[in-house]
């Protein structure tokens, strides 16, 4: 099955465009499957040198299920699509490297900066690329209380207009997820249940919120993807939420107790915007003794096997 059609092609150059790695290149002109996996995880998600560890875990399940790794990053005012090892070590290791949204590229790219790309950026330069499936944790979404902060994440409305496949964990718990299962209806985007009929919870295998369409093997998936670009029309993401397996899933009882605390501690202190999420994730991995963060990297490990699979089917159709 062809890449994404709507997409540059790979030979595209530029002080914007993205620079593909030799391996990334060559999947792509031989049209063998490739994943995007963001960088923000590496870069402020994790402790070091943990973090080196399993960005490099995470490439090696890419390549055992038969597929390209492709970890999109920004370094020196250039947007990379697949990163050799000292690249990867870089966005590692470097304190001074930033996070950037879909927002950010610009600046970054124009004053030289270097920054981990988020689920927004990622998606955003993958798709350009011509790259058709990504991997990533949890998305944004549309935060609680938003009637009185407006705040929703940008991952919804880049999604809603980029065509690119996204295997996730549903959306961060820290959110209102009915809220965003609303936006995303809202703005096109589709949903697929992998192996459920609810939408997972991140941390939390079901969020207890239905989803319309369920499928259950990667090529199901695959031909979801070929019959939305068959349709043509907006370009829009196409969500598959691949639950974390429940072994794996934080304590549910546990889950809701530290998260109230959380979001009582959020109001008390007075911290709003950009701030909520890295506070609210931090919350949740102290006061659960690290276990939030266990089944962060489950879900991400899962999600990355999936979307490898998926990327195989979709190539062989």
């Amino acid at each position: 099955m062809p890449q994404n059609p709507s997409a540059p092609l790979p030979q595209e150059t530029g002080h914007s465009a993205p620079a593909l790695s030799g391996e990334v290149r060559e999947a792509l002109e031989e049209q063998r499957p490739v994943v995007a996996l963001e960088s923000t995880i590496i870069a402020h998600g994790l402790p070091r040198p943990r973090n080196l560890q399993v960005a490099q875990e995470l490439e090696e399940l890419v390549r055992k299920a038969g597929a390209v790794p492709a970890t999109v990053a920004v370094l020196d005012g250039r947007a990379h699509v697949g990163l050799d090892g000292v690249q990867l070590a870089r966005v590692a290791e470097d304190p001074g490297v930033r996070k950037l949204g879909h927002r950010d590229l610009a600046p970054a790219l124009a004053l030289g900066a270097s920054g981990a790309t988020t689920v927004s950026a990622t998606a955003f330069l993958a798709a350009r690329a011509g790259l058709r499936v990504f991997a990533t944790g949890g998305l944004g979404g549309v935060h609680r209380e938003w009637t009185q902060t407006q705040d929703e994440s940008a991952d919804l409305r880049l999604l809603a207009r980029t065509g690119i496949t996204v295997v996730c964990a549903g959306v961060k718990s820290i959110l209102d997820v009915p809220a965003t299962l609303q936006r995303l209806e809202t703005l096109g985007v589709g949903v697929l249940g992998y192996g459920t009929e609810h939408f997972p919870g991140f941390y939390l295998s079901s969020s207890g919120e239905p989803v319309d369409w369920t499928v259950r093997t990667p090529e199901e998936v695959a031909d979801v993807m070929r019959a939305q670009e068959e349709l043509g029309g907006p370009p829009a993401a196409l969500i598959v939420a691949n639950p974390v397996p429940e072994e794996e899933q934080l304590d549910p009882a546990v889950h809701d107790r530290v998260l109230a605390g959380a979001l009582d501690a959020c109001r008390e202190r007075g911290i709003t915007g950009q701030a909520v999420t890295p506070f609210l994730l931090e919350y949740l991995m102290r006061e659960t003794g690290g276990a939030s963060l266990e089944a962060n990297l489950a879900a991400v490990r899962g999600n990355v096997r999936l979307a490898a699979r998926i990327a195989v089917a979709a190539a062989a159709r």
